[in-house]
């Protein structure tokens, strides 16, 4: 990842799924947990988007506002949301511009074939816009329990 704990995380502003903009520095002060996914309702992504969905009194325990961002349009992600009962923010990125910033892009590796894609990931940034921690080729199904592993230690 492009991101290095400790550092200021870059800055993130996209649409959500209803097409309100979504501003990182709009939540300073309180931690902010952002996963990336390669394609909204698909297998592994329905059960990244779930794992937050299903740990979210967990995370909102801890004061985070989560976001998960990917480069489909605003409106699958509308669609998506919808379909699952997601609570948190999906963040439309098509041009990719937040989703290389955070090094969420690159080479990917399946069935011996080697292509260029999302990188599913996480990253828990602290209540003063810092990285906490940076979770590249996370588990879909371990990406709530990492995050708020570190939400535990701020």
């Amino acid at each position: 990842m492009h991101v290095t704990v400790g550092d200021p995380a870059p800055e993130i502003a996209l649409p959500d799924q209803d097409g309100n903009q979504w501003r990182l520095s709009d939540h300073r002060g309180s931690p902010v947990v952002v996963y990336f996914y390669p394609k909204a309702d698909t297998p592994g992504c329905t059960n990244q988007a779930c794992d937050v969905r299903d740990h979210w009194a967990d995370l909102a325990a801890h004061g985070a506002a989560v976001a998960g961002i990917s480069p489909d349009p605003v409106e699958r992600l509308a669609r998506f949301a919808s379909k699952h009962g997601l609570p948190h923010r999906l963040l439309a990125d098509p041009e990719r511009t937040v989703i290389e910033a955070y090094g969420a892009w690159g080479e990917k590796r399946r069935g011996g074939e080697v292509r260029l894609g999302v990188i599913r990931s996480s990253v828990v940034i602290d209540a003063e816009g810092r990285v906490a921690a940076a979770l590249p080729g996370i588990s879909p199904a371990e990406q709530s329990s990492a995050a708020l592993a570190v939400l535990r230690d701020l």
